[in-house]
Formats: C-alpha cells, sequence, structure tokens
C-alpha cells in the first residue's frame, strides 16, 4: 500500500471514528448540548482535525440522518426486491414489518432518522427514498383493486403514521408493561392495512387465500 492509499485509509477511518462518537453524543445528550470540541475530546483528536471533515455540527448532523436514512432504505428494497408476491398487501404489511423491526434493532439510527431534531429550520422538508418505497407498496395495492377506493398519499402517510407509532413507542417508553411485541406489532400493523381492503366481492382476482406471514 502506498502512502497516498494509506492516508486515504485513515482519513476513512478517523471519519469512522467521528461519526460513531458523535452519534452517541447526539443521541444521549441531544442536539442542543452537542459541541465540536465535545466531540474532539471524546475521541482525543484537536478540534481542527474535526473540521477537515465536517464543517460545523449541522453538516455532521445532516450525514448521520442520511447514514440512517440509507441503512433504513437499503432494508426495504431487499424486501421489495426479494419478496415480490402475487400478493400486495402480505408485501406491504412485510414492508412495515421491516421497518418497525428495523428500528427496534437499530435504536440509533431511528432515534437520528425520526426522531431527533435540530432547531426548525427554513428548508424544505426533503421525502426519502424510504418513503418512496412505501408509496410504491400501496401504489401496487391500489393497482391490484386489493384497497377500496383511497387516495395514495394519505394513505401512505397513515400507514407510516401507525408504523412509527408503535416503533417510537417501543424504543423512548422500554419499561412500559407491554404485552408480548409480535402479538403488539402484529395488531397495529393488521389493524392498519385491513381497515383498506376492498370488499370480497371486488377481489376475485386476488387469486388463493392469503398465508400467515412469518415475522421475525
Amino acid at each position: 500500500m502506498n502512502a497516498k492509499s494509506r492516508r486515504h485509509v485513515h482519513k476513512e477511518q478517523l471519519r469512522g471514528e467521528i461519526l460513531a462518537a458523535a452519534r452517541e453524543i447526539f443521541v444521549r445528550e441531544g442536539y442542543e448540548h452537542f459541541s465540536m470540541r465535545k466531540l474532539a475530546k471524546r475521541i482525543e483528536y484537536s478540534p481542527a482535525s474535526l473540521y477537515l471533515h465536517f464543517r460545523n455540527k449541522q453538516e455532521l448532523f445532516d450525514c448521520l440522518v442520511e447514514e440512517s436514512f440509507t441503512r433504513l432504505l437499503e432494508t426495504l428494497i431487499r424486501l421489495r426486491d426479494g419478496h415480490q408476491s402475487a400478493d400486495p398487501v402480505e408485501e406491504l404489511k412485510h414492508g412495515l414489518w421491516a421497518y418497525v423491526n428495523f428500528g427496534l434493532r437499530h435504536p440509533n439510527h431511528y432515534r437520528f432518522a425520526f426522531m431527533l431534531r435540530p432547531p426548525v429550520t427554513k428548508r424544505p422538508y426533503q421525502v426519502h427514498g424510504a418513503f418512496e418505497v412505501l408509496r410504491y407498496m400501496v401504489g401496487r395495492c391500489i393497482a391490484a383493486k386489493r384497497f377500496r377506493v383511497v387516495d395514495g398519499e394519505t394513505t401512505s402517510q397513515a400507514l407510516w403514521a401507525s408504523a412509527h407509532g408503535v416503533t417510537s413507542l417501543l424504543i423512548q417508553r422500554p419499561t412500559f408493561p407491554w404485552v408480548a411485541r409480535k402479538n403488539l406489532i402484529t395488531q397495529v400493523i393488521d389493524a392498519a392495512v385491513d381497515g383498506l381492503l376492498a370488499a370480497p366481492e371486488n377481489n376475485v382476482e386476488a387469486g388463493e387465500p392469503h398465508a400467515k406471514l412469518s415475522r421475525a
């Protein structure tokens, strides 16, 4: 490995250290109490070293948010591409389950994507690809006439609100006497999706009865 390659590897390693430590501090202390100096002390580097990678804490925070969204998007795309079935409703339920499971398995990433916010800025909200996957799944259900007449955007946002609600509560209130997680999540998702289904007589092309989902 030549000198240029070693410098690149070292730069990427330092960037990884910065992001990992920053994520911990943001989650533990919040956006307002985070500082680049505090981060520098945590990883035992000079503040000047941090500014070679990020101009300020807002840029650093945005990078962590994007990293978290990207992980979620990769999870949903793998599910979308690997579970194409004749039943778009079951695919949608799988997608909502994948969303909830991602949050519970990676709570810090989920907090960054949806729950940790800096002070309100004038920047317009940018819809991420993860929500586009949900729109796509809802669109399949509508196109296949598995849903009664609904507005696709409203339906997508309502389903996201349901999935986010149960995910954020389980993350933020771990000591609440919840029933079995699987039962709770199943009821939330089934209630949200099944309430949208078209009447059986409008569903003659849907095929055979749908198999029960296996949920991890």
